[in-house]
């Protein structure tokens, strides 16, 4: 199960708005013969490949597959009926699948004789798929932020120079989180300060993101944007009540202002890009973003890239959150801590959001 983990995680960034998943098939004497792993929407999913590359050795042996396999006829066939035809004898598998419309794979299987149980590791399977499954379960895109900072929490000195706070390395792993996203989400006071690219370089194959810049006004952004090249699509998010941006009326998005004015409505984005098929957001938007954000509750995830240096002064990393006595404080749960070059990236999640093996298993 480890092992189909780590297959799935290499469609990280390929296969959204479908889950990742990944498969190992044995032969009936316990030993690998097809492995396998979702590549892209529309294309064959992970038990096809294993059971493709295992042939006939997959008869009477085992799949071992992190999500429940699919119950229902898309863009591809039910993986539930692929496994009977292949003649496999049991299945586990890490995490149940919440989606009405392909869920009961497992019943399938053991209607057909086949012994189909949960199995091990729900909890790794599950954080990998952690963008997928908020999907399903709330209807919005799994929000990821990303912020940059000294260890004394500043993102930019107080002259407001900000390049740069964090190495080499920990800029190139924010291309591979950008890579595994489908869209990067900024806010005005980026697009104007720091006029961002936002696409990703460096990470062979990589599929580009949609870019999203929320514009409440209209006017961050001039024709000559980087953002506005053809390097990956873009999206502006303006207020309804004003007109098309630099980015023209079909890159335009319209959206109600948030309550009291300041902003625009975060709960209304989300679902804005869910219905185009958004499934992950990352957030590299400045401190203000970051706290509208939070006090929506829509942080999923946080990773914070902390450089070993002190600055005093300057803008901190969350702005306003509505948060006002420790009582309220978003306590997160610290998922991963790794040294990226000389710096420490922190990786944590809020600690009342159920975990995905728990809300895929409450859907």
């Amino acid at each position: 199960m480890r092992h189909a983990i780590a297959l799935a995680a290499r469609g990280l960034g390929r296969t959204s708005p479908n889950p990742v998943v990944g498969c190992v098939v044995l032969d009936a004497a316990g030993h690998p013969v097809g492995e396998g792993w979702h590549q892209r929407a529309g294309g064959p999913h992970a038990e096809i490949h294993a059971l493709t590359r295992a042939g006939e050795r997959a008869r009477g042996g085992t799949a071992v597959v992190t999500l429940e396999p699919c119950n229902h006829t898309g863009r591809t066939g039910p993986c539930a009926q692929a496994l009977i035809a292949a003649g496999i004898r049991r299945v586990r598998y890490a995490v149940p699948d919440p989606d009405p419309a392909a869920r009961g794979g497992a019943a399938t299987l053991r209607a057909a004789g086949i012994t189909a149980e949960p199995g091990p590791y729900a909890e790794e399977a599950a954080a990998g798929n952690a963008a997928w499954l908020t999907s399903v379960r709330l209807g919005r895109p799994h929000v990821h932020w990303k912020y940059a900072a000294t260890l004394d929490g500043r993102i930019a000195a107080a002259d407001g120079s900000s390049r740069w706070i964090t190495s080499a390395e920990a800029r190139a792993d924010v291309h591979r989180l950008r890579a595994e996203a489908d869209a990067v989400l900024v806010g005005s006071g980026t697009a104007r300060a720091d006029d961002p690219h936002l696409a990703v370089r460096g990470v062979p194959g990589a599929r580009q993101p949609l870019r999203v810049v929320l514009d409440t006004e209209g006017t961050a952004l001039t024709p000559g944007a980087r953002v506005l090249d053809d390097a990956a699509p873009t999206l502006v998010a303006v207020a309804e009540d004003r007109p098309a941006t630099a980015a023209g009326a079909a890159r335009t998005l319209r959206l109600p202002r948030a309550a009291g004015g300041r902003g625009l409505a975060v709960p209304a984005l989300l679902t804005a890009l869910h219905e185009r098929g958004i499934r992950s957001v990352l957030l590299e938007g400045g401190p203000t973003l970051a706290g509208a954000f939070a006090a929506a509750g829509a942080l999923d995830r946080v990773t914070g890239y902390l450089a070993p240096a002190l600055l005093g002064a300057g803008p901190a990393a969350l702005g306003d959150a509505g948060i006002t006595t420790i009582a309220q404080a978003l306590r997160l749960r610290i998922t991963a801590a790794d040294r990226i070059g000389p710096d420490l990236r922190i990786t944590a999640v809020p600690v009342t959001a159920p975990t995905p093996a728990t809300a895929a298993k409450e859907s």
